[in-house]
């Protein structure tokens, strides 16, 4: 009996059989199968037999439902071993019947050049309208279904059983059909199979024939594949004994080769004729349109998924950044986070310590998006605990860059830790190769701070001992630390702005620090003008009142 067992998430290992045509899956306990989940909608989705088929359907819940990462949208076939995941649950789909695709192989043989041809097409003068005034009414009404039932279906799961079941109503005669697609890397995959005799467990198809298909573009017909020339010495052919087959490439609007459609009978007495090739032509025309829709339908989802796993990772990385200003007697603060993408690997913190003092930290990890984001995380957490057990802030830097020693294969963190004192004028500076902190003075000179007792960036040398500075900072001076975003960001024209501008803007008299740092960030963007932002842009920034 099919079933689903638990994989992740609840009772690992459990089993669920699915003896009904319906079963809903949800946190309400009168649900088939109840999950256990505070995310998870009272009835969130539903897995329906029909025809021997099975279906998963979400119920418009909360979060979703997702078979193989790609989000249900209405429904979608289950295959043997899919994976269902309802929040961070994941089932795992066990048909009562393996899935035949996996016995079915494609034939290593000899190629070789056609000599004579019983029939051909060239598939790239048919489309969806090709004339069919001579078929049986039968045939036609196999099509017509077919071309409704396409337009309806939006996963290859749905798109592909429907093309095989209708070439068998309008071929009596067929005794196997196959959909094979070529996958990105070039390689063919027999993705779909359908047989006459249902207790046929496994098939062999011949590369010769799909490549001289796929090679000429043509459909073809073999009135009997074991005597056509074409495909001579063929073993494979030989061994299946087939006397006639057709077989038609699928090519989509492009002219991009998906793969082919083949049928083929072991009835000596009703082999294929010309007029079937047309129809199969047409057919496979059809086809190959479903396909790309249903590709194209399919990268969309994942592109959708894509989006709300980043969206969440946002949400989670803003949460990591502080939610407030500090409130430190003597000292008013600015800060500014964007990053390039919607994930970024800036990252600054107010730690406050102790012994009242306050630690500000500024970091840049090497890279962007998702890795540079979770190293920032890893970051965030050592750092606070660090600072938590550790006095000294030279001290605190090096426990860091051990730990980052340990994590990073490669790449790097360069880093400032500055930490304030609340009753002496002073700042306990700790350079990781980052760019060194300005600091403006109350008549307006700016001077680099700290870069000669600068060290390595984190994660380049273990056990290496980080250097303090002490920086005094008296009542109206500034002390400021940003990213390289900031400096090396890029006008359209390819310039960028540069230590020299950022200097520059500091030096700008402004009554505020609020008004100092948007002032800072407006000249960035003016300068950049329509040019999109190429780094994660960071600074903090504090200003001495007392």
């Amino acid at each position: 009996m099919a079933h689903l067992t638990v994989i992740a998430g609840m009772d690992t290992g459990a089993e669920f059989p699915l003896p009904r045509d319906k079963m809903v899956l949800g946190r309400n306990p009168e649900c088939d199968i109840v999950v256990i989940a505070p995310a998870v909608s009272r009835r969130h989705a539903m897995i329906t037999q029909v025809d021997g088929d099975f279906y998963v359907e979400d119920l418009d819940s909360r979060n979703g439902t997702f078979v193989n990462e790609i989000e249900v949208s209405p429904r979608r076939r289950l295959a043997h071993a899919d994976n269902i995941r309802i929040c961070d649950v994941i089932f795992q789909f066990h048909s009562d019947s393996p899935d035949l695709t996996s016995a079915v192989t494609i034939e290593d043989d000899v190629d070789h050049a056609p000599s004579s041809i019983m029939g051909k097409l060239d598939i790239s003068s048919i489309s969806g309208s090709a004339s069919l005034t001579a078929s049986p009414e039968t045939k036609l009404k196999a099509l017509v279904e077919l071309t409704t039932n396409l337009g309806r279906s939006l996963s290859l799961d749905e798109v592909l059983p429907p093309v095989l079941d209708s070439l068998f109503r309008i071929f009596l005669q067929a005794d196997r059909g196959f959909i094979v697609l070529r996958t990105k890397d070039g390689k063919l995959v027999p993705r779909w199979q359908k047989f006459h005799r249902p207790d046929q467990a496994s098939a062999r198809i011949s590369r010769s024939i799909l490549n001289h298909v796929l090679e000429t573009r043509q459909a073809i017909l073999s009135a009997d594949a074991k005597d056509d020339s074409r495909f001579d010495m063929s073993e494979s052919i030989a061994n299946l004994s087939i006397r006639s087959l057709i077989c038609a490439p699928l090519i989509d609007s492009e002219g991009k080769i998906l793969g082919a459609i083949q049928i083929d009978t072991l009835d000596q007495r009703n082999r294929f004729r010309e007029s079937d090739l047309e129809v199969l032509a047409a057919v496979a025309s059809q086809a190959a349109i479903a396909i790309t829709n249903a590709e194209l339908h399919e990268q969309a989802l994942r592109q959708r998924a894509i989006q709300r796993d980043l969206e969440l990772a946002q949400r989670v990385q803003t949460a990591l950044l502080p939610g407030k200003r500090p409130a430190f007697a003597g000292f008013e603060f600015y800060d500014y986070y964007r990053a390039a993408n919607r994930i970024g690997g800036d990252y600054f913190d107010y730690v406050a310590l102790p012994d009242g003092r306050l630690a500000t930290i500024l970091a840049d990890v090497s890279g962007h998006g998702i890795a540079a984001a979770l190293l920032m995380a890893k970051l965030s957490a050592e750092a606070r605990f660090t600072l938590a057990t550790i006095d000294e802030p030279s001290a605190v830097m090096s426990r860091l860059n051990d730990v980052m020693c340990e994590q990073l294969d490669d790449g790097f963190v360069t880093m400032v830790l500055a930490v304030l004192h609340r009753e002496a004028s002073k700042i306990t500076l700790v350079n990781a190769g980052h760019a060194a902190p300005l600091v403006r003075h109350a008549n307006g000179t700016v001077d680099e701070v700290g870069d000669d007792t600068a060290g390595f960036p984190l994660g380049v040398v273990e056990g290496y001992a980080y250097e303090e500075a002490e920086i005094p900072l008296g009542v109206g001076e500034l002390f400021l630390m940003y990213t390289d975003g900031i400096p090396e960001a890029m006008d359209e024209d390819g310039r960028a702005f540069g230590n020299e501008r950022v200097q520059s803007s500091v030096q700008q008299a402004v009554d505020s620090l609020e008004q100092f740092g948007t002032h800072l960030i407006s000249d960035v963007r003016t300068f950049t003008g329509g040019a999109p932002q190429s780094d994660d842009m960071c600074l903090v920034c504090f200003r001495r009142n007392v």
